[in-house]
C-alpha cells in the first residue's frame, strides 16, 4: 500500500461495512477469533435498543453488537453483556491489541485494573510464539492503517466499568457484568508466567 493509499484511508471512520468490504482484512480477524458471517435470529435483547445490529460473532458463540451510540456492546453465551469498546475502531484496536480481550476480563479479579494488566502480560507472554497472531495484527494494522491502541486495557476497563447497556435473555432475565472474579494467580500457567 502507498503513502498516499495509507492517508486517504487513515481519514476515512472504520465501519463494519467498510471493514467486510476487505476479505483479507475479515480472513486475518478470523485467525483472532472475530467472524463476520451473519448469525441466526437474536437470543438476547438490548433495553431500549429495537434492533440490536449484531456486527460479528466469536467462536465461543457470543456477539458483538454496535449500539446506536456507536458503542460496541459484547453479549456471552453464557450470560455475561456489557460494553467493551467506545466505538467500532476502538473495538477492532481492542482485538488486534489484545486477541484475549475476554480473558484479562475473566482474570480481572471482579474488575481491578492492575489485576487485569498482570492478566495482560501473563496472556501477551503465551503469544510469544504465536506467528499466526503477530503477522495478523501486522497485516490488520498495514491494511487498515489502524494506529495502535494507546492503554488498551485501560480503555476495556473504562467501558466495561461504565457500561450501562442491559441485555437480557428471551425469558427476560438480566445479563451479568463482563468482569469475572477470578485472577491469574488462579490459573498455575498464568500465575507461573507472571512470576
Amino acid at each position: 500500500m502507498r503513502e498516499s493509499d495509507l492517508e486517504g484511508a487513515r481519514s476515512l471512520p472504520l465501519t463494519p461495512d467498510a471493514l467486510t468490504a476487505q476479505g483479507e482484512v475479515v480472513a486475518w480477524l478470523g485467525s483472532l477469533d472475530i467472524s463476520f458471517a451473519s448469525d441466526e435470529e437474536p437470543w438476547f435483547t438490548v433495553d431500549g435498543a429495537e434492533s440490536p445490529r449484531q456486527i460479528c460473532s466469536d467462536g465461543s458463540g457470543g456477539a458483538f453488537v454496535l449500539l446506536p451510540s456507536q458503542n460496541v456492546l459484547y453479549v456471552s453465551s453464557e450470560g455475561r453483556a456489557g460494553i467493551i469498546a467506545e466505538s467500532f475502531e476502538a473495538f477492532i484496536q481492542l482485538v488486534v491489541a489484545r486477541p484475549y480481550w475476554l480473558d484479562i476480563l475473566k482474570f480481572s479479579a471482579g474488575g481491578d485494573l492492575p489485576q487485569m494488566r498482570r492478566a495482560a502480560d501473563a496472556l501477551e507472554a503465551t503469544l510469544d510464539d504465536e506467528d499466526d497472531v503477530n503477522e495478523a495484527r501486522e497485516q490488520i494494522r498495514e491494511r487498515l492503517a489502524l494506529p495502535e491502541a494507546d492503554d488498551p486495557v485501560g480503555a476495556l476497563y473504562e467501558a466495561v466499568a461504565t457500561s450501562d447497556a442491559i441485555v437480557r435473555a428471551t425469558d427476560g432475565s438480566p445479563f451479568t457484568t463482563l468482569f469475572n472474579r477470578f485472577s491469574i494467580d488462579n490459573n498455575p500457567m498464568l500465575r507461573d508466567t507472571a512470576a
